[in-house]
């Protein structure tokens, strides 16, 4: 094969198609039958007002209904999926578990919408019970922009699986205005809101007409409005609010935001925890009996401080004035410094028996904060998973265990594409059903977008492309993680912005090989026969289960090798299963009656098997349309059009093909790695008796 230059067809040219190679190869041949035609029954508009069950009316074979083939009573994995926040702070009061929880702010920038939600994703890695997201007035933060309150918490919640919890202010806010937030924010799975009455906007507060004056009058509105929906928080100030006449006066509103609905509260950021101790005790006697969170601020530099103690009025003590004073221009060692602090604080705090989780204002900056939780032993990272994918932590989502294999990589899209199902799978896929996943259309959604700037991308898959081996050499340095010829290591792939998964180590080796022959992979998974659920690379799911998986491969590759590929996959007809599609929707399976294929399942103590995975032939064919659109929006986009390097991703865009495979003997060595090497071996004696014949 010659692939030192991008080729182009000649007018009127067409070449064999899948069907015809079927045919010699003695293989089924499947075209997208009309069950899965795109119809606007079945393919809804992503942000439409509302979609259908996830599976189209009429389209299950048999006699049960497609919403009764799709779901069964399977129990709950996670049982902190169900349960709201104050129900999950209770249970850990109750068993002595100490948890930590995080504050953010919305960015200016749709550049800092995508640095903060890369941030939400470390985080998250961390264990946080919840991530609470503030309320900027000036900065719309109602609306649908993507730096707005409401959609920076939204997409923790439902993008990134975090329970998250919105602030809301009285600030500048009618009561129906406050109403339509709630409203809002409850359609897109919100269910905590931490209740305050806002910094004022001058010097002094005025309130709105037709609003509310105070934080009570804010949580007797949600409560009046919203019945016990919300989970709600309140803010506590240790030394008192500094517009109150007193301590003792501020105690007694906070009494009263207490008495109206409110479920727990969160301090303002105080030095010493004596202060913290004192607020606490006279919060009991006053008779205030919910849990308070003591508020954390690592310090991270002098300017930070200043601003903080400003709109806080609080005093710095003499202490830490002396220790930064002398280093007020160094933010490392002031960062330091704070880390210290906050270690020693938090120590005294936990040590107290007092609290029962820690509350960091963490000025979306991650290091300090993280740190700080690394010394206390708070910072848990626990590779175990309670699935194998990514989940969301919307409510309507809490029953979902069961998704395609192929969006393994990109869950952010996949729960984009199906945010306006009213159900989702659980514990089985369903019966030959037809998914109705929305149309992804922008491919720059701030949460979907590639964390990477397009400078970084162009260092990683190429400043310029001579040639389809060109990008052969992009999938192998992202497989091998070596630097690239130009010293720069490629972190990502279009289908993958995020590390490599550790199960991929398992193959490492064999992965490498097929890249560099034009098996370009953007999935795939080992065989696994039994690994505990604990097992650190593979495992998921409840301490003392079994997990299994089928090996599985995706990738792209050429027409010529497609075309070795149906001949030597006869041999496998048996074993492997198949799906073959190109950029248009001609596709090639043997899978029995479009049946979804289990390839991740796992076995719990007193549980039905629970089967998260599946290879799905019908949304495969959705899949292949956001796979094929990838080359073009995230990668041929980085050049000029008609530029040699566009042409070349354009040409692979228009003639590759998408391939899976799935070995389903998972007791058995993988044979896929077998198979591939079959189809070269194969190529390369065609190539061989082409050259004879030739040459006679």
């Amino acid at each position: 094969m010659n692939h030192g230059k991008v080729k182009v067809l000649p007018a009127g040219h067409h070449y064999p198609t899948l069907g015809m190679w079927a045919s010699e190869a003695g293989c089924s041949r499947l075209s997208v039958p009309p069950s899965v035609s795109r119809n606007p029954a079945m393919v809804n508009e992503a942000r439409g007002s509302g979609g259908p069950n996830p599976r189209s009316e009429g389209s299950s074979s048999g006699s049960e209904s497609s919403k009764d083939s799709s779901r069964c009573s399977t129990p709950s994995l996670d049982p902190e999926r169900h349960e709201r926040l104050r129900e999950k702070m209770r249970r850990r009061m109750e068993s002595g578990d100490k948890w930590f929880s995080l504050e953010f702010f919305p960015p200016r920038t749709a550049e800092g919408a995508v640095n903060l939600i890369s941030m939400f994703d470390q985080m998250a890695a961390g264990g946080p019970l919840f991530i609470d997201v503030t309320w900027h007035p000036a900065g719309d933060p109602g609306s649908d922009k993507e730096t707005s309150s409401m959609m920076i918490a939204s997409t923790a919640i439902n993008y990134c699986g975090l329970e998250t919890m919105l602030h809301m202010t009285c600030c500048q806010q009618r009561q129906e205005d406050i109403t339509g937030h709630l409203h809002r924010a409850r359609e897109l799975g919100l269910k905590n809101i931490l209740a305050l009455r806002g910094d004022p906007v001058g010097d002094h507060w005025e309130t709105e007409e037709g609003g509310f004056s105070c934080a009570t009058d804010l949580v007797k509105h949600i409560r009046s409005e919203f019945g016990d929906y919300f989970d709600i928080c309140v803010a506590g100030y240790p030394k008192g609010h500094p517009e109150a006449g007193s301590f003792e006066e501020d105690l007694k509103h906070l009494k009263e935001k207490v008495s109206a609905g409110a479920d727990f509260i969160i301090t303002q950021l105080f030095f010493e925890s004596n202060t913290f101790f004192s607020f606490v005790k006279a919060c009991t006697e006053m008779g205030i009996s919910c849990p308070i969170l003591p508020g954390i601020f690592p310090l991270q530099s002098y300017t930070s401080l200043r601003q903080l103690v400003k709109l806080s009025k609080l005093e710095v003590p003499k202490k830490i004035k002396d220790v930064i004073e002398p280093i007020k221009d160094n933010d490392a060692a002031i960062r330091n410094y704070g880390i210290e602090l906050a270690v020693s604080l938090c120590r005294e705090l936990l040590d107290s028996g007092l609290v029962p989780g820690l509350h960091f204002y963490t000025l979306n900056r991650k290091v300090a904060t993280m740190e700080v939780l690394k010394r206390l032993g708070m910072w848990t990272e626990d590779p175990k998973r309670p699935l194998p994918w990514a989940i969301s932590a919307h409510p309507k989502r809490r029953e979902e265990d069961v998704r395609p294999i192929f969006w393994a990589s990109r869950p952010k899209s996949y729960i984009y594409r199906t945010q306006d199902w009213d159900e989702f799978p659980n514990g089985r896929w369903g019966n030959s059903s037809s998914p109705a996943f929305g149309e992804l259309k922008d491919y720059y959604l701030f949460y979907l977008k590639s964390k990477s700037p397009r400078n970084e991308l162009l260092k990683m898959w190429g400043e310029e492309l001579t040639s389809e081996e060109s990008v052969f050499e992009v999938f192998e340095h992202y497989l091998s993680g070596e630097p690239n010829r130009h010293g720069y290591k490629v972190t990502c792939l279009p289908w993958n912005d995020d590390p490599l998964a550790a199960e991929t180590s398992l193959m490492k080796e064999e992965l490498l090989r097929v890249n560099r022959l034009g098996i370009l992979t953007i999935n795939s998974q080992p065989s696994i026969n039994g690994k505990p659920s604990s097992d650190p690379i593979v495992g998921w799911g409840p301490s003392g289960g079994y997990v299994f998986q089928k090996a599985y491969l995706e990738f792209f590759t050429s027409r010529e090798t497609v075309q070795a590929l149906l001949q030597v996959l006869k041999k496998y007809e048996l074993r492997v299963n198949y799906h073959i599609v190109d950029v248009k929707g001609e596709n090639i399976t043997n899978a029995p009656e479009l049946q979804p294929n289990a390839v991740t399942w796992g076995i719990f103590a007193g549980r039905e098997i629970i089967q998260p995975t599946v290879v799905d032939p019908v949304s495969f064919m959705f899949w292949k349309d956001e796979a094929f659109a990838l080359w073009i929006e995230q990668w041929g986009k980085l050049y000029e059009e008609e530029s040699p390097s566009r042409m070349i991703i354009q040409y692979i865009h228009d003639n590759y093909f998408l391939v899976n495979l799935v070995d389903n003997e998972f007791p058995l060595d993988n044979c896929l790695w077998q198979v591939v090497e079959d189809t070269f071996e194969l190529l390369n004696r065609q190539t061989t008796n082409k050259r004879e014949t030739e040459a006679l």
